[in-house]
């Protein structure tokens, strides 16, 4: 609805009747729109791209717009998973407009859906003036008056303090000749501010009321009414929302947000987030906040107005804060996504699916069992033709899993598939690295060096070998890890995590072993 040009009743409603087709069927939301729109011979140069464009360039050019922003959103939702932590996540595009997520180990669900359903559009606007707000807030009321002076219906259960116009009239009566201000009540009666508060109850009736018609009518196509994004409660328990009118057009968007950061404010103990602007945002917040001294600028995001503090001074650091979150919980959450970006259309969660611990469990359990049996054979194997130092063999290859998974502990890194495949692989490479050795070891051995000789001998020349293959595949484990995303950043992790821990039981734990066997004059035996 953002691209279009001059959105009228006609375009809304078949861009409605779109998405919702959308949703059950695979063609894109753009050639469903068209073909809509051509059913009631409507040309798409109305609301999109000029009037010498053809529909299927306007199709063309709306379709890369559009998998352009899938394809951007994709990005922007794994930049704000992996803020958040969480191990080996998921991220696919389904179709033309779907995208799968997988987070493995979340713990707080409603959490992460706001992480990923959340826009982030941050926007700095500017309150009008108490004397214009009050302006239309009254013609707003004449209208609604006059329009539903025929609805019986209409009451308003109001407990805020009447105007002296109005200070005689029973509740029902003040509802009837002053419907908007029945529901949004002036916090200051002298005009010093035209902020008002509305109750959660009534939240809902209003926005009826301002996107009737004949409302909309008289409301400046530059102004907007905008609520609070938190309530705030009464001594009578009931939640109030504030609102306010603010210009349209934003003075600044968090396009220009360097960086954010989540933290208590000391003055107040409230949790706040504290942002950075780049260059030519600061640039910019200098110049508004120079030329609007006094004035009230509302910080905006999703649509919902967080603070609105008056600009004391020019500000010319390029700093600016949010507040009013419930806790820092909630300011870390903000801090991510903004430090993220906005994404470029909004995200709706049409499927969700909770894999519980027993499905979960079995593949797990499945993994393991890979991994017992991998390790098993190789066990077996090694003890038949390397004799008792294949039992060596045997005990480092345990220890350097014991060492993985004490690491992945440690992180408190969540086991999956790709994490156990990694594991299996690191088997077969640490028993790489003793076959290499014991061979070695066999061939000095058959020269006539003595078992001391040809262990020192082995161990030496074999390490160039076992380092150079290890570290050509650590260096591809980090590059997976670096441009690979999810299950592949889980196996690559697991993967560099038991080279390491296999070269070191190959080339020290082994050879402690072997140092102690030759010191006690034992017979070594490599097959």
């Amino acid at each position: 609805e953002r691209l279009a040009k001059d959105p009228d009743q006609v375009y809304k409603l078949v861009l409605k009747e779109s998405e919702e087709e959308a949703k059950v069927s695979d063609e894109n939301l753009v050639s469903i729109l068209a073909r809509k729109l051509q059913e009631r011979n409507v040309r798409l140069s109305r609301y999109f791209g000029s009037i010498r464009e053809d529909d299927a360039d306007i199709v063309s050019n709306l379709q890369e717009q559009e998998a352009d922003a899938v394809t951007r959103a994709i990005e922007i939702i794994r930049n704000r998973v992996d803020q958040y932590g969480v191990s080996e996540p998921s991220i696919q595009k389904q179709g033309a407009r779907r995208i799968i997520v997988e987070l493995p180990g979340i713990a707080k669900e409603e959490e992460a859906k706001r992480l990923l359903q959340g826009s982030a559009l941050l926007e700095f606007k500017l309150l009008r003036e108490p004397d214009f707000t009050f302006q239309i807030m009254t013609q707003v009321n004449n209208v609604l008056a006059k329009s539903l002076s025929n609805d019986s219906t209409l009451f308003a259960d109001s407990t805020l303090a009447n105007d002296t116009t109005n200070a005689n009239l029973s509740e029902e009566e003040f509802a009837k000749k002053n419907p908007f201000f029945a529901l949004a009540r002036l916090v200051d009666q002298q005009g010093r501010t035209a902020d008002a508060v509305v109750k959660d109850k009534d939240k809902q009736r209003l926005l009826s009321y301002l996107n009737r018609p004949e409302v909309l009518n008289v409301i400046p196509d530059n102004v907007e009414f905008v609520f609070g994004a938190k309530p705030f409660g009464s001594q009578d328990g009931e939640d109030f929302y504030s609102l306010y009118l603010v210009n349209k057009a934003p003075e600044l968007t968090g396009g220009v947000i360097a960086d954010a950061q989540a933290t208590i404010d000391p003055n107040t103990t409230e949790p706040v987030v504290n942002m950075q602007m780049n260059s030519d945002g600061a640039r910019e917040w200098a110049r508004i906040t120079g030329s609007n001294v006094g004035k009230r600028c509302a910080v905006m995001l999703d649509g919902y107005i967080y603070t609105a503090p008056t600009i004391q001074e020019k500000i010319p650091s390029g700093s600016s804060r949010i507040s009013g979150m419930a806790d820092l919980n909630e300011a870390k959450l903000l801090e991510i996504v903004l430090k993220a970006g906005a994404l470029p259309a909004p995200v709706d969660i049409i499927e969700e699916r909770t894999v519980g611990p027993s499905l979960g469990q079995d593949s797990i359990s499945q993994g393991l069992n890979s991994t017992l049996i991998s390790y098993f054979l190789i066990a077996v194997f090694m003890i038949f033709y390397y004799k008792k130092a294949g039992t060596i063999a045997d005990f480092t290859l345990f220890f350097t899993i014991t060492c993985i998974m004490g690491i992945l502990a440690g992180f408190n890194a969540t086991l999956t598939m790709p994490g156990i495949a990694g594991i299996i692989l690191t088997i077969g490479m640490g028993v790489d690295a003793n076959v290499i050795i014991y061979e070695r070891i066999r061939e000095e051995i058959a020269t006539g060096k003595t078992i001391k000789a040809a262990v020192d001998s082995g161990f030496a020349q074999s390490f160039s070998a076992i380092f150079d293959s290890n570290i050509t595949t650590f260096f591809t484990g980090v590059i997976l890890y670096q441009f690979g995303s999810g299950p592949i950043q889980g196996f690559a992790l697991t993967l560099m995590i038991g080279i390491v821990a296999s070269l070191f039981s190959a080339l020290v734990v082994t050879r402690v072993f072997f140092d102690i066997m030759v010191a006690k004059g034992y017979k070594i035996n490599v097959g």
